[in-house]
């Protein structure tokens, strides 16, 4: 898929790599997108991956003055835990959670989604609604963009090939400010939306009289889009249901969406009526947050989404460099499959088939496996990325003399129906129950949004995943 895979240490090595191979080259962090379009075969000019994923520093969330910075490394994840981000940009937080399952929450990072510039990328209309700055690096300096200013059309930018994201910078959301990020699905989780909407809207002293205004559309045009009419004509109103259907009645008036396999035009017209309306109702009546989750599971270990300890020099992959990992515990040493998957590393150079392939999309959560405590998707981790890294597979957990207590919990139960979808539901729960002891059935369910059985049966899943916590907490062994 590349013939050169670099893992630096610094952004300034990034940009030096980019001048030198322009639009032959690619930064990667989480690369939840990346490696789809490589399987596809989208990018074959492609020469060389440069991995900035174990650059310290680049995944802190800090407050500068009225401003929220976040590094490039910033995970979706980093958002849905952020007591921050929950007070001062909760529509943002809320989007996260939107997005794809904990494994993937677990890789991606919202550069990453602000750069694909797809327009049913969920995080966007949020961040157009935050008068969001993006930072470009390159080796002949950097610039800031407004994100107003960065969409040049469906999937392009105003990014230079030798340019990389530096830094995404937010406003906070002031005390008089509420919003929320609604989105509509085709399935409860891992749904491309059907469209999303993002309200921001800024009250005066009164509480009730709109001082500001913003609102933001997604997966109706071919970039997000801001509906600055109907924004000013809510100015000077108060969210009464008349002003609330007229505005809503607007909002649905402005866009002239695509029919496509998730939705007719007519019907996504429609449903910017109908969402636009709820958004505004429920802010209306401050209930915003309502449906925010308490305490999700997030899967991502002790590191909590921060990078492993970085590189004391900069790494170069091609098939003349092994790599070095460390998998269930033991030092290996690969002299193939630097240029595929860490699933098929695994598999097929590794000689673990205990991690399966089932739709190499990031979908289905059969690969799952913890990457430097994390639990991760490993069809959409790159094979070097590996190197110098801890990884568990599902034939990592049991002991010498035992299952795991989730496996054992899942042959008791009856949960492996024909077991193909089973290692990676027992990484995920595994995960779940070291982070959540004592999981309620609502996180139990959370945990495994990124696991797809075929043969539907999650409700022995997800008993079995609460009888293992309930023996662990009686302390029973499997």
């Amino acid at each position: 898929m590349w013939q050169s895979y670099y893992s630096v240490t610094s952004l300034a090595e990034a940009a030096d790599l980019l001048a030198k191979y322009g639009d032959k080259a690619r930064i990667i962090a989480g690369g939840t997108d990346l490696l789809i379009e490589l399987e596809r075969g989208q990018r074959p000019h492609l020469e060389a991956i440069i991995d900035i994923s174990r650059v310290p520093g680049l995944a802190d969330i800090t407050i500068e003055g009225d401003d929220i910075v976040m590094g490039p490394l910033v995970l979706h994840n980093h958002i849905v835990e952020s007591a921050l981000l929950h007070e001062a940009a909760l529509p943002l937080a809320q989007a996260c959670w939107e997005v794809g399952a904990p494994q993937i929450r677990n890789r991606a990072t919202l550069a990453g989604n602000l750069i694909t510039a797809s327009p049913a990328n969920d995080t966007i209309s949020p961040f157009m609604t935050l008068d969001t700055r993006v930072t470009l690096l390159s080796a002949s300096g950097t610039r800031t963009v407004p994100l107003s200013e960065f969409y040049t059309g469906l999937r392009r930018t105003v990014m230079r090939p030798d340019e990389v994201l530096s830094a995404v910078r937010i406003r906070k959301m002031g005390a008089n400010e509420r919003g929320i990020f609604i989105k509509l699905g085709l399935r409860r989780a891992q749904a491309i939306s059907v469209i999303n909407v993002t309200a921001v809207i800024g009250f005066a002293d009164d509480g009730e009289t709109i001082r500001t205004a913003a609102l933001a559309l997604g997966c109706v045009a071919p970039t997000i889009i801001r509906l600055p009419e109907v924004e000013a004509s809510l100015v000077g109103q108060r969210l009464t249901p008349e002003v609330i259907r007229a505005a809503a009645q607007a909002a649905a008036a402005v866009p002239t969406p695509i029919d496509d396999v998730r939705g007719s035009a007519e019907y996504r017209v429609e449903m910017i009526r109908v969402l636009v309306s709820r958004a505004l109702k429920a802010i209306a009546a401050g209930e915003q947050a309502n449906a925010f989750p308490q305490h999700p599971p997030l899967l991502w270990g002790d590191l909590a989404g921060q990078p492993a300890d970085g590189l004391a020099h900069m790494a170069m992959h091609d098939a003349s460099a092994p790599i070095v990992t460390h998998i269930n515990g033991q030092e290996r040493v690969i002299s193939t499959g630097q240029s595929k998957t860490l699933l098929r590393l695994l598999r097929e150079d590794a000689g673990l088939p205990g991690t399966k392939e089932g739709c190499a999309e990031g979908e289905c959560g059969a690969c799952t496996v913890f990457l430097d405590g994390a639990a991760v998707m490993a069809c959409m981790v790159p094979a070097p990325r590996a190197h110098g890294a801890s990884i568990v597979t599902v034939e990592g957990l049991k002991s010498e003399d035992a299952l795991h207590p989730l496996q054992q919990a899942f042959v008791d139960h009856a949960a492996v129906q024909c077991g193909y979808c089973t290692p990676g539901f027992i990484m995920a729960g595994a995960k779940l129950l070291e982070e959540i002891p004592q999981p309620t059935r609502a996180q139990a369910e959370q945990s495994i949004t990124g696991n797809l059985c075929r043969c539907t049966g999650y409700y022995k899943i997800v008993d079995a995943l609460l009888d293992a916590a309930a023996r662990s907490a009686k302390g029973e062994h499997a």
